[in-house]
């Protein structure tokens, strides 16, 4: 038996009746762009995230673009984040003219590092972002209480993180902003591009409603640049049937997550290192992530035993040829190049079945006896 990364089919078998009569539903209307379809996601949307506005945007990339934007991010200001992460998160701070200033991560959660945050702080600095990578939040209180202290904006990547919680407080209930991805493989995935932003600011608010139609506030009437970058009615209408089951795929994931690390302790022991849900957070496990030696080799021996594996990320943004007017160099952010040469993601999705996770795991094993 193959075991693939992530398998969408079967999801969509379980909802095909519906998802067919919304498209279609849809498709009568004739109403394609920001319709009804587009308010009900961003009200519920912002129900799951405790605040009053969510805007809809074309995907993850644009949602942070437009958040530092409203935000006032541009030419000459820095933002910290962190290397750890995807290419899209330094892109919308370089996009606004700004300065990427990355902070290093913390070796257990792979999440910044609030820690290393202030001694890069200058008079130049905008707003952090800081990433709940692969499904578990940062340490939100004492960033906030850092950015509070110098007066910064913040704006939390959950591109990964729909559903999680640090301390009770989801995603936007911190920052000024929350940007969410609907890319396909995402917790709550959409059929094509699709973003969103939250936000408990009703003047941030309405100012990323402006920028993604152009800068527009009624048609035709530009007041500032803003570009295209509307949420599509059709994906919408696909999210808002996907909606109501995330808390139980969640669920799911969780326990897929909790048997992969009771299996890697028994057959691998301190081989392996299993991903760590602190106390205090209510992790959603998009990606299950271990770290291991010779993770290239393994990555290769799964691959020859039909199971699929990704790395989330092999090369740290701070040795990107795109950043290399920064000026930085390996080295420079040692937790993070460690991790980018260790971690590992295995199969993880709420269809996933025990047979599959003992493929995996057996397979794994296989490797390092």
């Amino acid at each position: 038996m193959k075991v693939p990364m992530l398998d969408l089919s079967e999801q969509y078998m379980t909802l095909r009746d519906e998802m067919l009569q919304v498209m279609d539903e849809v498709m009568k209307s004739s109403r394609f762009i920001l319709g009804d379809n587009v308010k009900k996601l961003e009200a519920d949307v912002a129900e799951l995230s405790h605040v009053p506005y969510a805007v809809g945007v074309a995907n993850g990339s644009d949602a942070l673009h437009i958040s530092l934007q409203a935000c006032g991010v541009k030419t000459g200001d820095e933002v910290i984040t962190t290397p750890f992460t995807f290419f899209a998160t330094a892109g919308a701070i370089a996009r606004c003219g700004a300065k990427p200033v990355f902070v290093d991560i913390d070796p257990v959660t792979f999440n910044i590092d609030p820690k290393l945050i202030e001694e890069k702080i200058t008079p130049q600095t905008k707003a952090i972002i800081p990433v709940h990578l692969y499904g578990q939040m940062a340490e939100m209180d004492a960033i906030m209480e850092i950015a509070k202290k110098h007066n910064l904006y913040v704006v939390e990547d959950a591109a990964q993180a729909i559903g999680a919680t640090y301390k009770g407080k989801t995603p936007g209930e911190y920052g000024d902003t929350a940007t969410y991805s609907f890319f396909p493989t995402k917790n709550l995935g959409a059929y094509g591009d699709a973003g969103m932003i939250v936000s408990k600011h009703q003047t941030i608010a309405d100012e990323m409603r402006v920028i993604r139609v152009h800068g527009a506030k009624r048609k035709y009437y530009h007041d500032i640049l803003g570009y295209n970058s509307r949420l599509d009615e059709l994906q919408a209408a696909i999210l808002n049937v996907k909606l109501p089951h995330l808390s139980e795929w969640s669920e799911l994931r969780r326990k897929h997550a909790d048997r992969y690390s009771a299996l890697l302790k028994e057959k691998l022991g301190t081989k392996v290192v299993t991903p760590i849900e602190e106390s205090d957070r209510y992790h959603v496990f998009h990606q299950y992530t271990i770290r291991v030696e010779r993770r290239n080799e393994l990555q290769e021996f799964l691959k020859e035993q039909g199971v699929a594996t990704m790395i989330y990320y092999p090369k740290p943004l701070h040795i990107q040829p795109v950043f290399a007017e920064l000026g930085l160099k390996e080295g420079d952010f040692p937790i993070s190049e460690q991790a980018a040469m260790e971690a590992i993601s295995l199969p993880m999705f709420p269809e996933l079945t025990e047979e599959q996770q003992d493929i995996v795991v057996e397979a794994i094993a296989k490797f390092y006896q």
